[in-house]
């Protein structure tokens, strides 16, 4: 984490990846975070992946550097604790983030009657209200149809929840925005932003929404190739695969310098009347291309090219599992200044990432575990709240919060 964002106080409530996303981010930026679970825990508290002890390393990894309080939310005095720490005092706070809102209570109309600055970021899943999470809004929108081996009619998911973590970073924005608003206006603002919208608007801008209007063709399948230029998987003779690109002039001449091929795209060239420097020619005779370049592969080792590879500056990578990576490669190891190996109370110690940002006038830190479930809860109501230690003992004999740290005795 770094310090940039140092003295902002942000209250969460939240579940599945987005906003958690959001919270985790701001508070590896410094922000002060603090989210509120129920007394059993959120629905995020048991999500996969687990540790080998059970322990949710979902959990772990969306909560880093957060704060967490358990409270009761169906009892009245638990209501107006959240309320009162959602709106507590502060030219820094005031900054609510959900995507878990609730009408009548933690909605701007109601919270703004106590904090008229206050500022609430809210994620939906669309913008009629309906839940929506990345696995539906990517088949809504049509990503699975041309996700998948060429030739195949079969839908294919993405593994990982792209819109899910667009929208979490847009959540980021927006609220450091309205913030800022607020800095120069002194008013509070309520921001809604839909799941499904931020998909939509990503497919528009990549020019996919006025592809499918104007062209007769739906874009179809093209497997591991690089949409619109050169991109392609190739077998090796070792079993391992690997992933060249063409994308630029100089990424396509490195590749036929690399594999020797320079006489025979000239005649390709020539026998067809193309230039296979413009990208979109080299989409389009993609299949032409692999044919004079996948016998060179099958002949040859990663280990017979990969420094040559390198010495040339080709983009290029190898196919590997998560395990694999962890066991080879260096950026995701303690040499990066990303990571750094913590232990995480209940899981385990594994390397964990702080945020990727490097600021030339803050000084990065650590990244820290995530809180076990109301691990702040006493911090909290003493520090935000100013409860006295008799008001806190109460609230907690009387089971409106927890904390694995309490001991009645």
């Amino acid at each position: 984490m770094n310090n940039i964002l140092s003295g902002l106080r942000v209250i969460e409530s939240s579940a599945f990846v987005a906003v958690p996303m959001a919270g985790m981010t701001l508070s590896q930026m410094g922000a002060e975070v603090i989210r509120f679970d129920r007394l059993e825990g959120g629905l995020d508290a048991r999500r996969m992946p687990y540790s080998p002890s059970g322990h949710s390393l979902f959990w772990s990894g969306m909560n880093k550097g957060k704060k967490s309080i358990a409270v009761d939310m169906k009892s009245p005095k638990g209501k107006e604790l959240i309320s009162n720490l959602v709106t507590a005092p502060g030219k820094d706070a005031g900054l609510f983030l959900t995507n878990l809102k609730v009408r009548g209570w933690l909605d701007y109309e109601t919270l703004s009657k106590d904090r008229s600055d206050i500022i609430i970021v809210t994620l939906t899943g669309d913008r009629h209200g309906k839940p929506q999470v990345d696995y539906t809004v990517n088949p809504a929108l049509g990503i699975p149809d041309i996700t998948g081996h060429e030739g195949s009619a079969d839908p294919v998911a993405n593994a990982i929840p792209a819109w899910d973590m667009i929208a979490g970073n847009m959540c980021v924005s927006s609220l450091l925005a309205a913030e800022r608003y607020r800095l120069r206006h002194g008013v509070g603002q309520d921001v809604e932003i839909a799941l499904k919208d931020v998909a939509a608007a990503a497919i528009g801008h990549l020019g996919m929404i006025a592809d499918s209007t104007l062209n007769s063709d739906d874009r179809t399948k093209a497997g591991n190739a690089l949409y619109g230029a050169y991109g392609k998987d190739f077998l090796c003779a070792d079993g391992n695969r690997v992933m060249i690109i063409g994308l630029t002039n100089r990424q396509w001449s490195g590749i036929v310098k690399a594999t020797d091929t320079t006489e025979q795209f000239k005649k390709l060239e020539k026998e067809n009347n193309i230039n296979l420097q413009d990208e979109s020619i080299r989409w389009h005779w993609r299949h032409a291309i692999t044919e004079i370049i996948e016998p060179w592969f099958k002949i040859r080792t990663v280990k017979d090219f990969a420094d040559d590879f390198d010495k040339t500056g080709l983009t290029w990578s190898v196919f590997r599992s998560v395990k694999e990576a962890l066991n080879v490669d260096p950026d995701l190891t303690e040499d990066n200044p990303l990571f750094k190996k913590i232990l995480q109370p209940n899981a385990g110690e594994f390397l964990v990432p702080r945020h990727p940002a490097n600021f030339s006038k803050v000084e990065n830190s650590d990244a820290t575990p995530a809180p076990a479930l109301g691990e702040h809860t006493e911090e909290v109501l003493g520090d935000v709240l100013n409860l006295s230690d008799l008001e806190i003992s109460n609230l907690f004999d009387d089971g409106v919060v927890a904390s694995p740290n309490y001991n009645k005795n």
